[in-house]
């Protein structure tokens, strides 16, 4: 049967949405761990897939690259990255099942994941071999691994010198900008526009400057704050924000944000099963100061 490429559109978001759940699926039965919890229940994948839906539209309306492979008409695997602020980051690569080892995933990555100027390039990546073997042939290197750190959320008692309000991004977003900058080594504007429409964004002021910022609600993330002693505080804010609604609260981190792991070590935290990379083609950014995007798809 021929596989044929083209460039993927805002309409294919359903279908590549499903080659992302029956990909990470398949790597959840060979490496033992669950990705989805409940993955093959249709309810849990609908509701799921509701919850999914603008951030998938969003990843195909903001991707400077988006490519899929068809056989007879069905999208079978798919690539997309996003480029801002000189980094061009890997958002997705998946491959269905009964496609994979085909080489097909080779055209896709190539087409997704072009050699660019962008001085940065980095992808989030599961712990699939033949995927990371690919990864290091296109000149990315592990820095540091990611686990999501989730509890119930309880109201938590804290004080701080710190002033947290409401974001308000006509007023906050050129700060922000120049926080990202300094932290994680890109400005990225247009994320931060679609964050805020998907949950709660908050600001941290000690006196009159901005000195982080940070989003909560049903998933939470990204958090950066220009000094690494005072997520205890905004964690225990974000925690109990969502304490409110009586939902989990969990972050991805990086693990080697020591400050934010005490606190959820000392909350009696779980650890997520599923292991990701965070793998770039040079050393940057300040990870200690930073906890990401909750799910996993870009920083």
């Amino acid at each position: 049967m021929t596989i044929t490429f083209r460039q993927g559109t805002i309409e294919d978001s359903y279908a590549v949405f499903q080659v992302f759940v029956r990909s990470i699926m398949d790597y959840s039965e060979r490496m033992n761990v669950m990705a989805i919890t409940g993955g093959n229940d249709p309810e849990v994948l609908k509701t799921m897939w509701e919850r999914r839906k603008t951030m998938f539209e969003f990843l195909a309306l903001t991707a400077s690259h988006y490519w899929v492979a068809e056989q007879d008409g069905e999208i079978v695997a798919y690539a997309r990255s996003m480029e801002h602020g000189g980094l061009i980051e890997l958002t997705e690569f998946f491959v269905s099942p009964l496609h994979q080892s085909g080489g097909l995933g080779r055209q896709l990555l190539a087409d997704a994941f072009p050699q660019t100027d962008s001085p940065l390039r980095v992808i989030i990546a599961t712990l699939d071999e033949r995927a990371l073997a690919r990864y290091l042939k296109a000149g990315v290197y592990a820095r540091f691994p990611l686990k999501y750190f989730y509890r119930q959320a309880e109201k938590v008692d804290f004080t701080t010198d710190l002033a947290i309000e409401p974001m308000q991004l006509n007023i906050h977003l050129e700060r922000m900008n120049q926080i990202d900058k300094q932290i994680i080594g890109h400005s990225r504007p247009v994320v931060h526009e679609w964050i805020a429409t998907t949950r709660e964004g908050f600001v941290y002021k000690r006196g009159d400057e901005i000195v982080g910022y940070g989003y909560a609600g049903s998933s939470s993330g990204p958090f950066t704050v220009l000094d690494e002693n005072d997520f205890p505080a905004v964690l225990a804010h974000a925690e109990s924000f969502v304490a409110e609604t009586g939902g989990e609260f969990g972050v991805e981190t990086p693990l080697i944000n020591k400050k934010a792991i005490q606190y959820f070590l000392d909350r009696k935290f779980k650890i997520d099963s599923f292991t990701a990379l965070f793998m770039s083609n040079v050393p940057f950014g300040k990870f200690e100061n930073y906890l990401c995007f909750s799910p996993e798809f870009f920083m």
